[in-house]
């Protein structure tokens, strides 16, 4: 069957937007030819930097033939009637029509429509244009005096169709002046020359000789595995960058590896600093020693072409480049050591970290605070957390944070082991950031963790506070991430920790720094309009506009609320793990359940139980009780509560289960209680057994009013006993 090949030849596209692009091409290409009734066998779709290329293997010659029956309008309608079915089905007269009878509409008039199918370079030739002026990249532009916008200049357009071992024809259309050949390009500088292809195995080859590696993979493949055996030639071990791999393949059609040099001194630097300033600057990969683990003074870089000199002046021209950004990283780096941490806390008091929040030392003061609250609840000295949070923000305001941002936290951790800060101190530094993604690790040094969960639980309750909540999609302050970072860090260190204890008391500091940065806004909005004389009026009425404001928000009812999204969350970070979110509800639905440990603990002993035969019969066993109780009380309109009354209980059955009701209330109260939670399991299945023969036995409706009330109270025993593991109404399957 034939073949389609479409290249798109232009200038350089950006790297960042190539492998995207190619992604777009093919499910355009391929959704429209499956719409036009063009099935395919399969498409690769392929991109270089000056290229963007598809081909579709396996197409019918044409498209097959179709046959439609279009249904018009009754016999004896009226002239315009059949005029506009004649019309629509490119009929001359009625004698080319059939007349169909329907039992219930009478007789009607119906076209058969016949549309032979069309071969299918004619329908890629209206496919591809159409494609190619709307073609969805994230920026474009337009050139000359054309009208198309393409990411860069497009300079030509190869379209081939046929059949292996046939000449292919060229699919001819035209793009803004750009007509369709069988003639593109190779190499910019080894190999401009034109080039006539005809399919895709011919177009890979020529390419090849014409310097031109036309698949992304394979030019990352070359790239690492040339990158390594240069290292290894000299001793030394390529630090892989996978993002870095990506980037530098959609920079180059023909990948050549170089390697250059730096001064010694600069290994003075930190390897995470001269690391970040060849990569972000010059996009070359850096090289380890193995002998000390440290970095070696060498780079590799990746040429685009094969020079005459060997690339002794590439080389030469990113060293030169390079020697001069690494100056500046050392000045940033040195700059930073003089100065010192402490000297840049003040500056914090001008840089507002939310304009509802207050500013960047307000909030590092509340980190403070929260840390020293949380020390000991996760074993880490009072004194040691409290230095962390009052330093763990300070290298924001370094040269080398300012020029990478990406490093603050870890440059925190130099800084503060240059300094003589303790090592707990230096780590948190670093580690309170984390766990920044679903792969990133977590702290566990009880001091970066008192740090860690301070500085996220203060984000959350800060924007809490101003009603700044994740809606939909949208979440600008990354606030399910800080969560999961909490419920990470919580679960993963086997923390105990009331979070609605920590919340209501965070949210009464945070609201004090809430209500003075508005004080100040007002003040200053009068001042401005009234001048001194107003702001002392407007001073002296901000108590009462404070109360008006904040007097209907309680710390309490926030904290309910910001514990509600970290069940949310919860249930997100397990179910990754295979856990059910019904038992998450299940549990959480019970009272003072913010404890996320012992949460999941409970959570993971339900779901084995109910993994049993025994947790199966007696859920099935309590849904048939609350089922019945909850038809009875909408019949009556109103609740049946327990206790039940002694007297009242007529049957051995209905006996049995009350006995068996109490002895396992109390069971399972002095194991939750102890915190075991598998004893618990172990006590509410001997509910199992009294449950069913309750059902076997008992009417629950009796005709004396009575005893049915005793016994929808009973039922409703049955629910309150389970209560203390979990809501069992909100398990599902």
């Amino acid at each position: 069957m034939p073949d389609l090949l479409i290249e798109l030849f232009s200038e350089e596209i950006p790297a960042r937007m190539q492998a995207q692009a190619a992604d777009g091409l093919k499910k355009l290409v391929t959704d429209a030819l499956v719409e036009r009734g063009l099935l395919y066998e399969g498409a690769k779709a392929f991109v270089t930097p000056r290229r963007l290329a598809l081909a579709v293997h396996g197409l019918p010659g044409r498209q097959a033939d179709q046959r439609e029956e279009k249904k018009g309008p009754r016999v004896g309608a009226p002239d315009g009637a059949i005029a506009g079915f004649l019309k629509s089905a490119g009929l001359s007269s009625l004698d080319q029509a059939t007349v169909q009878s329907d039992p219930k509409k009478g007789d009607f008039y119906v076209a058969v429509v016949e549309k032979p199918g069309r071969p299918t370079p004619e329908v890629i030739a209206e496919i591809i244009p159409a494609i190619i002026r709307s073609f969805p990249w994230p920026k474009s532009m337009r050139w000359g005096s054309g009208s198309l916008r393409w990411v860069r200049p497009l300079h030509s357009i190869v379209a081939t169709f046929g059949a292996e071992g046939d000449e292919p024809e060229v699919v001819r259309f035209e793009v803004d002046g750009i007509v369709s050949s069988n003639i593109t390009y190779g190499h910019r500088f080894l190999a401009p020359a034109p080039i006539t292809v005809k399919r895709l195995d011919d177009w890979m080859a020529k390419l090849e000789a014409a310097k031109v590696v036309v698949d992304r993979d394979r030019r990352k493949d070359i790239i690492l595995a040339d990158a390594k055996n240069e290292a290894f030639a000299n001793r030394l071990e390529l630090v892989e960058d996978e993002g870095l791999l990506d980037e530098v393949a959609g920079l180059v059609e023909w990948p050549v590896v170089l390697m250059g040099a730096f001064e010694e001194r600069f290994l003075d630097i930190p390897d995470e600093v001269i690391r970040a300033t060849i990569r972000a600057n010059q996009k070359c990969f850096v090289l380890k020693d193995p002998a000390t683990g440290r970095l070696a003074n060498r780079f590799l870089l990746i040429s685009n072409l094969v020079a005459s000199d060997g690339g002794a002046a590439i080389v030469a021209g990113n060293e030169r480049v390079i020697r001069a950004r690494l100056s500046d990283a050392k000045f940033f780096w040195d700059t930073d050591r003089v100065n010192g941490l402490e000297s840049r806390m003040p500056r914090f008091q001008s840089i507002t970290f939310h304009e509802k929040l207050g500013s960047q030392a307000e909030r590092i003061e509340r980190i403070r605070r929260l840390a020293v609250e949380i020390a000991p609840k996760v074993g880490a000295p009072a004194a040691l957390a409290e230095d962390a949070a009052l330093f763990c923000k300070a290298d924001l305001l370094t040269e080398v944070v300012g020029e990478f941002p990406e490093l603050q936290g870890l440059m925190g951790h130099y800084y503060a082991q240059g300094e003589g800060l303790a090592p707990e101190v230096a780590a948190a530094c670093e580690e309170h950031y984390k766990p920044q993604g679903p792969g990133d690790r977590v702290p566990t040094a009880p001091v970066s963790v008192a740090v860690a969960l301070a500085d996220k639980i203060d984000t959350l309750v800060g924007f809490w506070a101003i009603d700044e909540k994740p809606t939909g999609s949208k979440d600008p302050y990354a606030l399910r991430r800080a969560a999961l970072g909490v419920i990470r860090i919580v679960l993963e260190n086997g923390l105990r920790l009331r979070l609605a204890d920590v919340f209501t008391g965070h949210f009464k500091l945070a609201d004090q720094d809430i209500i003075r940065t508005a004080n100040e806004a007002r003040i200053k909005r009068v001042e401005d309009a009234l001048g001194d004389q107003g702001g002392a009026v407007v001073g002296n009425d901000v108590a009462m506009w404070v109360s008006r404001k904040f007097g209907d928000r309680t710390a309490d009812s926030r904290s309910i609320d910001l514990l509600s999204f970290f069940a949310d969350r919860l249930k997100v970070h397990l179910r990754e793990h295979g856990a059910r979110h019904d038992l998450v509800d299940a549990v959480f639905a019970l009272e003072g359940q913010d404890d996320l440990f012992l949460l999941v603990e409970r959570m993971t002993a339900l779901a084995r139980f109910l993994d049993t035969e025994d947790g199966r019969t007696l859920l099935a066993g309590y849904r048939r009780a609350v089922n019945i109780l909850r038809i009875e009380e909408k019949k009556d309109g109103r609740a049946f509560a327990g206790p039940t009354d002694a007297t009242l209980l007529k049957e051995p059955a209905e006996e049995r289960l009350a006995d068996a009701i109490e002895q396992v209330k109390g069971r399972v109260a002095a194991a939750v209680a102890a915190e075991d939670f598998e004893t618990a399991m172990t006590a509410l299945a001997d509910l199992r057994g009294p449950v069913d023969a309750f059902f076997d036995a008992v009417t629950v409706n009796d005709q004396d009013p009575a005893l049915r009330e005793n016994r929808l109270k009973l039922l409703d025993e049955i629910r309150a006993a389970t209560r203390g593991i979990a809501d069992f109404d909100r398990i599902g399957g």
